[in-house]
């Protein structure tokens, strides 16, 4: 209904990532794996991005970006 075609979710979180987890023993020891709600966005055809992949969300959002500011190239997206 609404379009959401990405979405920018926290890297590492047991609900959130997508490029590996927290085992939950708060030992600081990542897992392979995706969080929860990644799980469900993907399954949904979301693609989901962390924060360490901003420039990688823009070339997603629109492939013909070069070397544009990160500004610019998301300017007039409702986040």
């Amino acid at each position: 209904e609404e379009n959401i075609i990405v979405a920018l979710l926290k890297s590492k979180s047991p609900s959130c990532a997508n490029d590996g987890i927290y085992d939950g023993t708060f030992g600081h020891n990542l897992v392979p794996g995706v969080g929860i709600t990644t799980k469900l966005l993907e399954e949904n055809g979301i693609k989901v991005f962390n924060e360490n992949q901003i420039n990688e969300l823009a070339k997603y959002i629109n492939p013909k970006l070069n070397k544009m500011s990160l500004s610019n190239s998301l300017k007039g997206l409702k986040l």
